[in-house]
């Protein structure tokens, strides 16, 4: 069984997070700078059996494509000419930066470890794959 993969695609860093191979739980995975995501994406690709992933696209309040989102079309263009057998679904991203930062505070993460743009961009990406989870059903 493959895993899902998320990606919280950024223009500097990107966060990445998988399901377990039973497809349940959704987990951080790494935080790799964007200009190196296509070799990481082949490496990992190498290691693991994914069977989809799921990009998040950034919109704004009244839904339609913000700033960032033609850089992630860009992406996921390039993801399907590398790697074309591999499903992308994209998913709404809305506040999950904010939803990542507040889930942190709560969780007690240390300021400094807060303040780690990485870790909010692992974390926002778990924040995408449990949203696709839970709208799969």
């Amino acid at each position: 069984m493959g895993r899902l993969l998320a990606i919280d695609y950024g223009t500097k860093r990107t966060g990445l997070a998988v399901t377990d191979p039973l497809k349940i739980i959704a987990t951080a995975l790494e935080t790799v700078a964007t200009d190196t995501l296509l070799v990481y994406l082949t490496t990992y690709f190498g290691k693991e059996l994914v069977e989809e992933v799921v990009i998040g696209l950034p919109k704004k309040l009244n839904n339609t494509d913000s700033d960032t989102a033609p850089a992630v079309r860009s992406f996921i263009e390039k993801f399907k000419a590398t790697f074309p057998a591999i499903p992308i679904t994209t998913i709404d991203e809305r506040f999950t930066s904010s939803i990542a930062q507040q889930a942190m505070l709560a969780g007690g993460v240390k300021k400094k470890d807060r303040q780690t743009k990485g870790n909010v961009d692992k974390i926002s990406a778990v924040i995408i794959l449990q949203d696709f989870l839970t709208m799969r059903g």
